[in-house]
């Protein structure tokens, strides 16, 4: 787990995918949210101090484990991922354990510090794009880290605080359902059972220890 952990010799464009797809979903559901639903932003939206914010937050998450949500990758991508895809399909293996990413933040969501859709369906929607992401950078839980963390710093801090009210809940919406036509779209594009075309599917072997049978 801590090797996948450094395993930062992964192609650039996986690095690109990690730091760009989650603004280009977030920023496409706020142009929908302010240019078909009429949502109003927040004064946030023009502080010129918002970049440094974001930056900030963005290695801070990072960088001091406990305090973002990119620390729960090394159990659910670099430990619990690899092991479910043995003998399953990448989708499969990533809607188990995309039910199993959403019991966890249920605290939360019962607690109210965060919401239904974010914490619960989101990371079942979100899970199949972790796993295109992890099984295509060899098995990097680096990369799925920074992904993991882009979209916290971007999504839920920088672009989070540009909405309030149903604004809020509508972009929630609007994030969830384009976040699901990329999952959609990798599905078919990659294949259900290794979302990918070049790698097969990460896996770790299982050792199996042979039973013995006591001396008659």
């Amino acid at each position: 787990m801590l090797r996948r952990m450094l395993r930062w010799r992964v192609r650039l464009r996986w690095y690109a995918v990690a730091l760009l797809l989650p603004v280009v979903v977030t920023l496409a559901a706020a142009a929908l949210n302010v240019g078909l639903l009429g949502a109003q932003l927040s004064s946030a939206a023009a502080d010129p101090g918002g970049l440094w914010t974001l930056l900030s937050t963005f290695f801070l998450l990072l960088l001091i484990p406990g305090i973002g949500g990119s620390w729960e990758e090394p159990g659910f991508r670099g430990y619990a991922l690899p092991r479910l895809q043995v003998g399953r399909s990448a989708l499969r293996a990533s809607g188990i354990l995309g039910v199993l990413w959403a019991f966890w933040h249920l605290p939360l969501v019962v607690t109210g510090v965060d919401t239904w859709i974010d914490g619960f369906l989101f990371t079942i929607v979100w899970t199949p794009v972790f796993t295109w992401l992890f099984n295509n950078a060899a098995g990097s839980v680096l990369i799925v880290m920074l992904f993991h963390n882009m979209n916290n710093a971007f999504s839920g801090v920088y672009v989070g605080q540009m909405f309030s009210g149903q604004d809020s809940l509508n972009q929630a919406w609007l994030r969830l359902a384009l976040w699901g036509v990329v999952a959609i779209i990798l599905i078919v594009g990659y294949g259900p059972h290794d979302l990918s075309r070049r790698h097969h599917k990460q896996e770790v072997a299982i050792v199996r220890i042979p039973e013995t049978r006591p001396d008659k």
